[in-house]
């Protein structure tokens, strides 16, 4: 039987989507996102916030596996914010309400994004997030794993 495989697990080679940059800075603990955005922005180049950081509920939508079904699980709480960054618009939502974090998190969109100095630092924090969470799945997966049972194939 094989592991299962994230199926937003971003691409092992070359530059992460945006789409997996802003999913992966979702994860990340809210200290290393400050950390990085306030030496994002110790270089003094204008930023502006487009959209504050706002919290707000999300609707959370599933598709059943097996017939392919969407359906509403239920609402989260969840806070978005935008920001422009040298020209480069940012932008970030994460679940909870940590203000902060969400906007260092859009700021660090926007180094990326704009092709900055700190991009590659931006790359490297998304990689180590995403390897924490491979590491969550494959200890859940090993607690998983001694209860599976496997069938012989009858021909």
């Amino acid at each position: 039987m094989t592991r299962p495989v994230s199926p937003d697990a971003p691409a092992e080679v070359g530059r992460l989507s945006r789409e997996e940059r802003c999913g992966l800075l979702a994860e990340a603990r809210p200290a290393e996102l400050q950390a990085l955005a306030d030496e994002c922005l110790a270089d003094d180049a204008e930023v502006r916030v487009l959209l504050a950081p706002e919290v707000g509920c999300v609707t959370t939508q599933v598709r059943e596996p097996v017939a392919g079904h969407r359906f509403q699980l239920g609402d989260v709480l969840a806070c978005r914010a935008e920001v422009e960054l040298a020209g480069q618009r940012g932008w970030a939502m994460r679940l909870g309400d940590d203000r902060v974090a969400t906007l260092a998190a859009a700021v660090l969109d926007a180094e990326a994004e704009a092709g900055r100095p700190r991009a590659v630092e931006v790359e490297a924090l998304c990689r180590r997030v995403a390897a924490r969470r491979a590491e969550r799945l494959e200890r859940e997966w090993a607690e998983l794993a001694p209860t599976v049972v496997e069938f012989e194939e009858l021909t």
